[in-house]
């Protein structure tokens, strides 16, 4: 019941992804830092660091209107997709860009000010039927690493946004906050792989279950679809000071 929620939840931000594009912008938001303004995407970032430090990267799993176009292209390719050192092409990106962002605001202009709704019209991203060219730039960019290397391969590769949730989660972890984070208890463990198969995220959970790491792992989502397919109950929630 609750990996159809979560599914149901996914889709729907990915059917409003039209209207709140603007809000995960990272051009959008170098073009507003340009004008000294904090825009819609800086204040959703920010928030996301924020709440990853208590939630991991919870938003991944539930919320993120990228991650629910990728998971409806797991009819199209179901297969793990190769991570090891892909994996650290996003934080590249990551960097570059918020250099990118800090240098904009440094030689940007005006008095510094908040606008959340910056360069949209009433809200709304894709108001205009040309920013459509733009929308599906972005679809395609996000659905071809998913289509060519399987599950969620541009959370894995590209996503600006996971770098901070990583660190988020990092800072929790260090500054002992309490931490959603997925627990097993490896004694118990049969080894079926269930969990393995169920995974968005294609991430061999099976392997960190006998290792006792399921928490340290920083490509997890929190999304709890091995914790509903493991026929032990090996795997749970925890929320706990660490």
């Amino acid at each position: 019941m609750r990996q159809r929620v979560r599914k149901t939840i996914l889709v729907i931000s990915f059917l409003l992804f039209p209207i709140t594009i603007w809000y995960f912008s990272p051009y959008l938001i170098i073009q507003a830092a340009s004008e000294h303004i904090m825009n819609g995407s800086f204040i959703v970032f920010v928030a996301m660091l924020v709440l990853s430090m208590f939630f991991g990267r919870a938003w991944c799993g539930y919320l993120c209107p990228a991650g629910g176009l990728q998971e409806c292209l797991f009819m199209c390719n179901p297969k793990p997709a190769k991570q090891g050192w892909r994996n650290k092409i996003k934080y590249v990106i990551w960097i570059i860009w918020i250099i990118a962002i800090i240098v904009t605001f440094v030689l940007g202009k005006n008095d510094v000010t908040i606008d959340p709704f910056y360069m949209t019209d009433h809200g709304i991203s894709i108001a205009d039927i040309y920013n459509y060219v733009i929308y599906y730039g972005v679809i395609l960019i996000l659905v071809l690493p998913a289509l060519f290397h399987g599950r969620r391969a541009s959370c894995h590769y590209i996503c600006w946004m996971a770098p901070f949730m990583v660190i988020g989660s990092t800072l929790g972890r260090w500054l002992h906050l309490p931490q959603l984070h997925v627990e097993a208890d490896k004694d118990a463990c049969i080894s079926c792989g269930q969990c393995n198969k169920s995974c968005p995220m294609g991430l061999d959970v099976k392997s960190m279950t006998s290792e006792g790491i399921n928490e340290k792992c920083t490509e997890c989502i929190q999304c709890g679809a091995c914790i509903d397919a493991c026929p032990k109950n090996v795997l749970k929630y925890k929320l706990r000071w660490r």
